[in-house]
């Protein structure tokens, strides 16, 4: 995904404001807490690096037309949910990463459809699904996932996610394990255990509780209530682009189009708060070695080895710990979907040829 909400200024702040690794997709499901020092913010999915680093992206590619208004629409729990339906064949579910939505997935969506029925979903909260005011956790896009599958998609298939969108699939994936025949993580999000976590965060203390909690939520509210403000503003999303995109050509009207829309929500401000603060708050209980003893399908890692947030290492370390997984390195950053679409369509196409469900199913 795509969002610095606050920075490392954060972690000295009163009150124990933020000394949590939870938006760190090195170990968890974003970045560090960022804070008001650097504001280096984009509400979508691009990597902070320096922009020498990443591969040219593709020139010529078919793009997913861009619509206002959307495409499809579910309604899920009593919420309406966007999503993109295209092509024939085996069904692929395509899951956008923090703050992203179907719409990044514009030069994939494409050129997958010319050999399998594709479907990209918005994450409830963020694109053009509903900007619900509820509680989040890991397992609300997981329970969302799996119901799409069960009620819209209806039948086995593949799923493909980036960032938290890759922790969302594999969390699906361990929980309908007869519908999901295989995943594909691009620098996906989720930590390892680090032993002693659980125990040290359930210990919690009444002073915590009491007065460092309601403290911590102020202080929260102003400063994430400061940075939403500036990751919806047009020329502060164009600009982190810039720095993240090696060919400027990349970030486009429709490129930021599909970040700024969302924010304009009513709701964006209340999501975007509860969104940050439900994983600083909740216990970390969904780790990837806990998934992965779980999960029995096969596994494709598509990793940008540029990644500052979740490098090579990370890929690595899944594969060592679930042998049934195939690694593709790419020279790209956090989301190498649209930093570098054709290798990324190609080793995606190139790997469902070799699973046994899709390869029977596909259309000629």
């Amino acid at each position: 995904g795509f969002g610095n909400p606050m920075s490392s200024s954060c972690a000295n702040a009163p009150h124990g404001a933020a000394r949590t690794d939870l938006f760190n997709p090195v170990g968890s499901f974003f970045i560090a807490p960022v804070g008001v020092n650097h504001l280096r913010i984009v509400a979508a999915g691009a990597s902070v690096m320096p922009s020498s680093l990443v591969s040219e992206p593709a020139q010529g590619l078919e793009r997913l037309p861009f619509k206002s208004e959307g495409y499809n629409f579910w309604t899920w729990r009593g919420h309406k949910i966007h999503y993109v339906e295209k092509g024939e064949g085996f069904p692929i579910v395509l899951i956008h990463g923090f703050g992203a939505s179907a719409f990044h997935w514009r030069y994939n969506i494409p050129e997958l459809a010319k050999k399998y029925k594709v479907y990209a979903v918005d994450l409830l909260g963020f694109g053009w699904s509903e900007k619900a005011i509820i509680d989040y956790d890991a397992l609300v896009w997981r329970d969302q996932v799996s119901d799409f599958l069960k009620e819209v998609v209806k039948e086995p298939a593949v799923l493909v996610g980036n960032s938290l969108g890759g922790f969302t699939a594999l969390v699906t994936a361990e929980a309908l394990q007869d519908q999901v025949v295989g995943v594909a993580l691009l620098n996906s999000a989720g930590q390892f255990a680090k032993g002693n976590d659980e125990v040290v965060e359930s210990e919690e203390s009444s002073l915590q509780k009491f007065i460092l909690k309601p403290l911590k939520e102020i202080f929260q509210r102003v400063v994430l209530g400061f940075l939403f403000w500036q990751a919806k503003q047009p020329a502060r999303v164009d600009s982190v682009l810039r720095s993240v995109y090696k060919n400027t050509s990349n970030v486009d009207d429709y490129l930021v189009e599909s970040i700024i829309r969302p924010a304009a929500d009513p709701n964006a401000g209340e999501v975007y708060y509860r969104l940050m603060t439900g994983f600083m708050m909740s216990p970390r209980k969904y780790t990837l070695d806990r998934v992965l003893s779980k999960l029995s399908c096969p596994l494709l890692l598509l990793w940008g080895d540029l990644d500052p947030w979740v490098g090579p290492a990370k890929a690595n370390q899944i594969k060592e710990f679930y042998p049934y997984t195939s690694v593709v390195n790419l020279q790209a950053g956090h989301c190498p979907h649209d930093e570098v679409p054709e290798l990324v369509n190609k080793a995606l196409v190139e790997w469902l040829s070799t699973l046994p469900s899709t390869s029977s199913l596909q259309t000629v």
